[in-house]
């Protein structure tokens, strides 16, 4: 998507309405529209992106990614994964996820940065490719999730770190 018409567009307009505070306006409007170009394109950037962040919420548990090719940004879509032709056992269940406190609004969405090892990364880029999703998409399926339902290890840890052993067989 080539966003230079848009932010000509934007460029002519500020220079029409510059035009009615007469010629020093003008001159002005002039000289600021190159200076701001990058400034409405970082914003076209997130409003594209935050568009994307919407579809993507409403399509789960397919995704729309927005990437940058040089200045230019495209759109990724990843669609839901289809049924298969033939199903050997039931599925399990989607987690919905969770919706937050009591009040909360539907659309909000918070970021958070946290580092990992490079070969837990590529897991999870490789778990998510599998299922058709994003990472992000993945991320937060499986997080609601282990929230819902607290795993062994969890049951583990407050049982001392040790789970139940349990042997069975024949010594001689």
């Amino acid at each position: 998507m080539d966003l230079t018409s848009y932010v000509d567009f934007l460029g002519r307009e500020l220079a029409t309405a510059a035009e009615a505070g007469g010629e020093e306006a003008r001159a002005l409007a002039e000289r600021l529209t190159r200076p701001i170009e990058s400034a409405v394109r970082l914003t076209l950037l997130e409003a594209l992106s935050a568009a994307a962040d919407e579809i993507t919420r409403d399509l789960a548990p397919g995704s729309v990614e927005v990437r940058l090719r040089g200045r230019d940004p495209n759109f990724v879509v990843t669609p839901p994964p289809s049924e298969p032709a033939y199903v050997t056992a039931a599925p399990e269940p989607e987690p919905a996820m969770d919706p937050g406190p009591a009040g909360a609004e539907e659309a909000a969405t918070a970021r958070i940065n946290f580092r990992l090892p490079e070969q837990l990364k590529a897991s999870i880029e490789e778990a998510a490719a599998k299922e058709g999703r994003s990472v992000n998409a993945w991320l937060g399926r499986v997080a609601s999730a282990a929230l819902r339902q607290p795993g062994k290890e969890q049951a583990s840890a407050q049982r001392g770190g040790r789970g139940k052993q349990r042997y069975t067989g024949w010594v001689s």
